[in-house]
């Protein structure tokens, strides 16, 4: 693992130091979750609140947009129908801006740009790496760009969220003999943050037994695994922001029964420090992503009971296929651009790559245009 260097050992420590004081000033314990809102958050320190580089060959992980912008201009075709009649397009967590540079020039082809293009980001640094690569689009492009503080109180059109549920803050829970335990963070001896459990509160403990009667069995002794009950806050504020259109969801996960299956008793937790996956969320806070694969049932539980229908869920690769990446792929008209197009091509579609693993999630309120994107596969019987 490369060791950080001067200026961001620097920010390590500057991470620990205000850890320890949270941790103090908290009763010497908090749960992951409010680890999570400290290194992921806080800021000026928090690994999405702070400057450091996370995206790309010089970051930290590569999402789908920064590999290929055949990503981009699929999406683009199926939010085309939400966008007619000035409807608008929020993405949230927009990352390079890549994506969204795609899909503005995708739509302007496609003659459904959207009234407004608006952008809700937590992170200063990716926000202003936004402004500058968007800036260089057609002044009619940019123009339609908006940066918002918060979710707009009501949009008619569509939601895009890439990779954006995994960064929800999660709890982390074990199956003991003496019970279940939940798994927080307390000082080790030096003063490092480190694991420590303690028996699980009345409301963690009653959404265990709600997981335990939906799966049809208990978790066995020894089971660790991670819950995002913020999954339904999140989905409610969106579902309260949708006047009429779609939300498409696009992240790694799987639904119940696969998610907390009795050989993934490990669980989902991992972290991403210079292009290195890794378990250990307390190696250099602040400098390093820390996430949990995205349990889908939980989202669209969330969603039916925010009034939302689950119109849609497949792996990326049938989303990509239906939504005609081979017509996207058909447009490039060099050798050359082929190839780097081809090659794109196979790491968003591969089984291996992020084809089955990344999966895609359409929420809809009121009338729904047809997605040929669904068409090819439907998982809803999974969730």
């Amino acid at each position: 693992m490369p060791a950080p260097d001067g200026v961001q050992q620097v920010h390590v420590e500057a991470m620990h130091t205000a850890l320890r004081r949270y941790i103090i000033e908290h009763g010497g314990w908090i749960g992951f979750d409010e680890y999570l809102e400290q290194v992921l958050y806080a800021p000026g320190l928090g690994y999405y609140s702070a400057g450091a580089t996370k995206l790309g060959a010089v970051g930290d992980f590569t999402t789908a947009p920064e590999i290929s912008p055949l990503f981009g201009a699929c999406i683009a075709r199926q939010c085309a129908p939400f966008l007619q009649s000035d409807g608008e397009l929020l993405e949230l967590g927009a990352g390079s801006g890549a994506l969204a540079e795609v899909m503005l020039q995708r739509l302007a082809s496609l003659d459904a740009l959207p009234a407004r293009y608006l952008i809700l980001e937590v992170s200063a640094d990716l926000k202003d790496r936004q402004r500058t690569l968007l800036s260089r689009l057609p002044v009619e492009l940019y123009e339609r760009v908006q940066w918002l503080d918060a979710l707009p109180k009501a949009l008619r059109g569509v939601i895009v969220a890439n990779e954006v549920a995994d960064a929800l803050p999660f709890q982390c829970f074990a199956a003991t003999s003496a019970g279940y335990a939940e798994r927080g963070v307390a000082l080790g001896g030096a003063g490092q943050p480190e694991w420590a459990e303690r028996a699980a509160s009345v409301s963690l403990l009653a959404e265990l037994k709600r997981l335990e009667a939906s799966l049809g069995r208990p978790f066995e002794a020894g089971y660790r695994g991670e819950l995002c009950l913020r999954a339904g806050p999140w989905m409610a504020a969106l579902a309260g922001a949708l006047e009429s259109g779609g939300i498409l969801l696009f992240d790694y996960g799987f639904g119940r029964s696969e998610y907390y299956h009795p050989q993934r008793r490990r669980g989902t937790l991992r972290c991403h420090y210079r292009h290195r996956a890794h378990e250990d969320p307390f190696l250099y806070p602040g400098l390093q992503d820390i996430s949990a694969w995205v349990e889908f049932t939980r989202i669209a539980e969330s969603a039916s009971d925010a009034g939302l229908e689950i119109a849609g869920y497949c792996t990326q690769a049938a989303f990509l296929l239906g939504a005609g990446i081979d017509a996207e792929l058909a447009i490039e008209r060099t050798p050359l651009a082929q190839a780097r197009a081809a090659s794109g091509a196979q790491t968003l579609l591969m089984p291996g790559e992020m084809g089955e693993s990344f999966k895609a999630m359409l929420l809809t309120r009121g009338p729904m245009p047809e997605m040929p994107a669904f068409a090819l596969q439907d998982m809803r019987r999974l969730l």
